[in-house]
């Protein structure tokens, strides 16, 4: 028989939506739901449980090989990314800017604007993401103020750094 611990886990998982358990494939061993890792990120910090679920549920995730260009500049765009796991390079002619890592985004210039994106976006490691296609950006940018907040935020003290990095 199971011990009394066992039951409850199982009691606990069945009372889930089926959803909540989604995985894809993981840059480690772990098999942590997405809903699950959005709210360790601080973008996602002040939304509820049931928001976070939601927004778990209606967008996909994707997985990228190290090496893998996400982005490229001046042709592909008009999806935001949030990294769940593993590490990208943002590259300008070659020669890397900046390395983004778990919880950080990118893509969202061009998911605003409707413009090709301005950089290339390499992955450094096998990176997994939660894609955001730019109209469901939009909608959940208006439905949900202060997830908006909170990437405005995080935009104007990359922009500063990028600022005090130049002078």
């Amino acid at each position: 028989y199971p011990s009394r611990r066992g039951i409850n886990a199982i009691a606990s998982l069945r009372s889930r939506p089926l959803w909540w358990t989604r995985t894809a494939p993981t840059c480690d061993k772990s098999r942590v739901s997405i809903a699950e890792t959005l709210g360790q990120l601080a973008l996602f910090a002040d939304l509820t449980p049931s928001q976070l679920e939601a927004i778990a549920h209606s967008h996909d995730e994707d997985v990228f090989a190290a090496g893998e260009r996400v982005l490229r500049r001046g042709i592909s765009g008009g999806n935001f990314y949030v990294i769940l796991e593993g590490e990208a390079a943002v590259e300008v002619e070659g020669e890397e800017r900046h390395r983004l890592g778990r919880g950080e985004f990118f893509g969202e210039i061009s998911a605003l604007t409707g413009d090709p994106p301005t950089a290339d976006v390499v992955a450094r490691t096998v990176l997994r993401c939660l894609v955001i296609p730019a109209v469901q950006l939009e909608r959940l940018l208006v439905d949900r103020p202060q997830f908006m907040l909170r990437l405005l935020r995080m935009e104007a003290r990359r922009l500063q750094g990028t600022v005090e990095w130049r002078q």
